[in-house]
């Protein structure tokens, strides 16, 4: 007879890289001047891009409230809307608008994402806490912003979760629970233990961003993981516990669940450099790995004007790029819809090359029934440059390289056209910056008259006065009456 010895029930000590996470968002005192201007950039842009969304109905039908007409006093009010709701939906509001349009920052490592969807969960509980009479200010914002960026861009510096099957939109999840905590009074412990509930919560599947099965949960992805985020940290303040060893156990830990049994690597430790080096998307409304091919496209469709020629004389276009872009954004046949072609980059290099131009209409039902694009598309493929690759994961570079090479019909071939790094870059942020503050203005124009729009502008371009602004009132220049 064999004796069967059952698990230990001894709790052990949390898994240290909870640990590190709750320390960090406790402890770390922010004193880079870059990180906070940047964030200041970013919150900007950020709340401009959740306007933009606005625009498009398919992105207004889900928001509000699960029943309709419901108001929360003292509620989170959403950027762009009347709506007035609790937290945790209004979390879902704000981080789904951002992330509508595929136009909100960037980060590019192992793993990729957008730091700035934590903006949803983070302007939710801070403006519901400042309507109740506490003193949070922007700056308490910003400070939760430059660390959940920090969060998510350092766990996927080294750690692939795209390669295990697993959406980004995890990362957001785990930063914004770890930001949270700490805004709704959380100590340590607590913090730690919402962290583990937040890394054993359901995690998404890329199956929505990957073609034959791309489709619009990818723009609301990120709101959900937001809305978990916050209703994990209202729990564990309402007293639920957390677990230990919630990645590390064997078995049943997120590490051997999910994450083919290994633990996660850092190249370093947290500070405030995921938002000195954030990318912004500034000129397109295009996934991150396209960015320079796009602007290449540009560059093309100028030469072949001047060269009186058109993209109806393209024989050929050959993308040089990163791997990244090759395994993800690399789509042959036909595009089901507007997720699907805002993730091809042979969409997103034909359409300048037509038209001159790639908006966030360039994506629609209508534009894309356009003949020429799907005629264009076929004639475009893509390789990767083992350089590019590497350029892409080196800390000191993080370049996001593509080049064209366009052959005619006639034999000519155009020189090639390499973009390394986009304009929003941290190596072009001094080009950039005016080109994101114009950006904000084309987002704002949609939904305010020109006095309001002059008093948002004002509001965000006194650095001082911004910083002290109380959250309920930095959110009330944006809400529609």
């Amino acid at each position: 007879m064999s004796i069967h010895h059952g698990e230990s029930a001894v709790r052990p000590e949390p898994d240290q890289v909870i640990q590190d996470i709750a320390d960090y968002v406790h402890n770390y005192k922010i004193e880079s001047e870059l990180a906070w201007e940047t964030a200041r950039l970013c919150l900007i842009d950020t709340v401009g891009c959740g306007l933009e969304g606005l625009r498009f109905p398919a992105c207004r039908a889900i928001l509000g409230p699960i029943v309709p007409g419901t108001t929360v006093p003292n509620g989170t009010k959403i950027p762009g809307t009347n709506y007035q709701l609790d937290p945790v939906r209004g979390a879902f509001n704000i981080g789904t608008t951002i992330r509508w349009l595929d136009f909100n920052d960037c980060w590019l490592a192992a793993e990729w994402g957008h730091p700035s969807d934590n903006l949803g969960a983070i302007l939710a509980v801070a403006d519901h806490l400042a309507r109740t009479g506490q003193n949070v200010i922007v700056k308490d914002v910003l400070e939760g912003m430059i660390k959940a960026h920090e969060i998510q861009g350092c766990l996927a510096l080294l750690n692939s979760f795209n390669r295990a099957g697993l959406d980004h939109v995890v990362l957001v999840k785990v930063a914004s629970t770890a930001v949270v905590s700490r805004m709704l009074g959380l100590d340590r412990d607590q913090t730690i233990d919402a962290i583990s509930q937040a890394w054993v919560d359901g995690q998404s599947l890329r199956t929505y961003r990957h073609a034959p099965n791309t489709m619009s949960r990818k723009s609301w992805a990120a709101g959900d993981a937001c809305s978990r985020a916050v209703n994990i940290a209202y729990l564990v303040k309402a007293g639920e516990g957390g677990m230990p060893s919630a990645l590390s156990a064997k078995t049943w830990g997120f590490y051997d669940v999910l994450f083919k049994g290994k633990p996660f690597e850092f190249q370093r430790e947290y500070g405030s450099y995921v938002m000195e080096n954030i990318l912004f998307k500034i000129s397109y409304p295009a996934e991150f790995h396209a960015q320079t091919a796009v602007e290449a496209a540009h560059i093309v469709y100028d030469q072949l004007k001047r060269m009186g020629k058109s993209a109806e004389d393209i024989k050929s276009v050959r993308i040089r790029t990163q791997e990244a872009a090759v395994r993800i954004i690399d789509k042959q046949g036909p595009l089901a819809n507007f997720a699907d072609r805002d993730h091809a980059i042979n969409y997103m290099v034909a359409y300048p090359l037509i038209f001159g131009e790639l908006t966030a209409e360039s994506y629609t039902d209508e534009r894309a029934a356009d003949p020429r694009i799907d005629a264009l598309r076929a004639k475009i493929y893509c390789i990767e440059d083992k350089r590019f690759s590497a350029d892409y994961h080196d800390p000191e570079k993080r370049s996001i390289g593509n080049a064209l090479l366009v052959e005619l019909d006639d034999g000519t071939v155009l020189d090639e056209v390499e973009v390394e790094y986009p304009v929003g870059h941290k190596r072009r942020r001094e080009e950039g910056t005016p080109l994101l503050l114009a950006k904000f203005q084309r987002h704002i124009g949609s939904h305010f008259d020109v006095r309001h729009r002059s008093k948002i502008l004002e509001t965000v371009a006194d650095v001082k006065s911004l910083w002290t602004m109380p959250v309920d009132k930095f959110t009330d220049l944006f809400v529609k009456e």
